[in-house]
């Protein structure tokens, strides 16, 4: 990959969000609200943590049988009715969905909000054949009419106040008299929206879950919409990432109680749409299943790092991660930001982009993530181990510059001197005389060079003038 194409590091992008002090609150306060009331939906589960088992138990049966399910969620998509397409990638995707919105003969389709659309950038390949492709969920609206990026899971806009999102309707609905009251604001994107429903010819979904024995799939959302675009329309194409498929129609026991506490922090979604194939003059008369790869194989094939694929898009973990709420999405460089975006991005991509390869250390490794994750996601074990991957990359096919790194080069110093007691012994009494030119009043507040970023934002403890092991043999004495 030419060093043009490559993305931009996470420490380098995080540095113009964390100085944005406007971003800043507008993320803080919003996952500060969504974190309080998701522990109240929580709290009212007795038997939460075993809800949390179930649900984990039966994403690793699914990928133990991935291959089995999805032939079995084809014939059942077919037996209904529908039609399935099997794409290996995003551009193969791409051209199955375009192919057939062309086939309809219309300029503009309807879409419910899809994280896995926009992970292939599906818009900008129906735009290239001149089909607008609008945005019907109200966030991804905003974030489609401001001409930005979508910066979290489930609140795309939630980078953006009442007061900057009044100002884009504003100037992009017309709306000249709007106050920034949430219901008129809501109003306003309802009027707009309503007409482009009724003169719909074709709708494209994502999905939660795909049923494998029924052939069934499921979008759960909040306002509404989604059911529009998909029962409005005559021809309705779901994208749905292979990961999703869960074996029975009772499973939607476990994760209809898990998703929606962890996402939104209520009991229920207000509307769950589910559709089976095509049913004769009710809701749309064709049916076109996506099933996407994109790299999820590979994914499966680290059996350290498949559990990603367990992940149901809650975006709890974004709304409990410290290093999340003071940058923002944008900062990841990827639609999937957050601690699960740290994990998927990397095993989707690969790791040999230096900005992808970045985002396993976009993390404090405090393990908040794992504790709220609804499918038990040991996330901080998967940052770990991608760490590792990318450091054992590094060795093999690194530039002389990242071979030579002094963080690379200090840490192999460090593992050669925990491999012997005599040579750290000898470390300790080598640091203790060393750290004398920086110790002042029993601090050591400056560090030079590199080592500089230890101490700029702490203090740092000098080395006790006794060790542990010292004090340990006197005292035998």
């Amino acid at each position: 990959m030419r060093k043009s194409e490559q993305t931009p590091t996470f420490e380098d992008s995080a540095k113009a969000y964390l100085s944005n002090t406007q971003l800043r609150k507008n993320i803080g306060h919003a996952t500060h609200t969504i974190r309080e009331k998701r522990k109240g939906a929580v709290d009212e589960m007795p038997d939460w943590e075993k809800l949390r088992e179930a649900g984990s138990q039966i994403k690793t049966r699914v990928m133990r049988h991935l291959d089995k399910y999805l032939l079995q969620l084809e014939e059942s998509v077919q037996k209904a009715g529908g039609h399935v397409h099997w794409a290996r990638d995003g551009k193969e995707a791409n051209r199955i969905i375009v192919d057939l919105v062309k086939q309809k003969k219309v300029e503009d389709v309807v879409k419910v909000k899809s994280i896995t659309t926009d992970e292939i950038k599906l818009n900008k390949a129906l735009a290239k054949e001149g089909i607008q492709a609008l945005e019907t969920d109200l966030a991804e609206l905003i974030v489609q009419l401001a001409e930005d990026e979508p910066s979290h899971i489930l609140v795309p806009a939630i980078h953006k106040n009442r007061a900057e999102i009044r100002e884009l309707f504003r100037e992009k609905l017309n709306q000249k008299e709007l106050s920034d009251r949430p219901e008129d604001l809501a109003e306003a994107a309802r009027l707009y929206l309503r007409k482009k429903f009724l003169n719909a010819k074709v709708g494209i979904s994502g999905a939660n879950f795909g049923v494998a024995e029924t052939g069934t799939v499921a979008v759960v959302e909040s306002e509404g919409n989604g059911r529009m675009c998909t029962t409005l329309p005559d021809t309705l194409i779901t994208l749905m990432g292979i990961e999703k498929i869960i074996p029975t129609w009772q499973d939607f026991e476990v994760f209809m109680q898990l998703l929606p506490r962890s996402s939104t922090a209520e009991r229920m979604n207000p509307y769950n749409s589910f559709w089976t194939g095509v049913t004769e003059g009710d809701g749309p008369q064709e049916f076109h299943l996506v099933l996407l790869d994109n790299g999820r194989t590979n994914v499966l094939k680290d059996e350290v790092g498949r559990q990603t694929l367990h992940c149901i898009r809650c975006s709890a973990c974004l709304n409990v991660c410290p290093v999340y709420e003071r940058t923002g999405g944008h900062a990841y460089n990827s639609v999937y930001p957050g601690p699960i975006g740290a994990i998927l991005t990397p095993q989707l991509k690969g790791i040999e982009d230096d900005g992808v390869a970045s985002l396993p250390y976009a993390s404090s490794l405090c393990g908040a993530c794992y504790e709220v994750c609804p499918v038990k996601i040991n996330i901080p074990e998967v940052l770990v181990h991608l760490r590792g991957k990318i450091v054992d990359e590094k060795k093999r096919n690194g530039t002389i510059k990242q071979k030579a790194d002094p963080e690379h080069i200090g840490m192999k110093i460090m593992a050669r001197a925990f491999q012997s007691r005599s040579r750290y012994e000898r470390g300790q009494k080598m640091a203790k005389i060393g750290q004398k030119l920086f110790t002042k009043d029993g601090t050591i507040s400056k560090l030079p060079g590199q080592l500089s970023g230890w101490t700029a934002m702490r203090d740092l403890k000098p080395i006790p003038d006794q060790t542990f092991r010292e004090w340990w043999r006197n005292r035998d004495e």
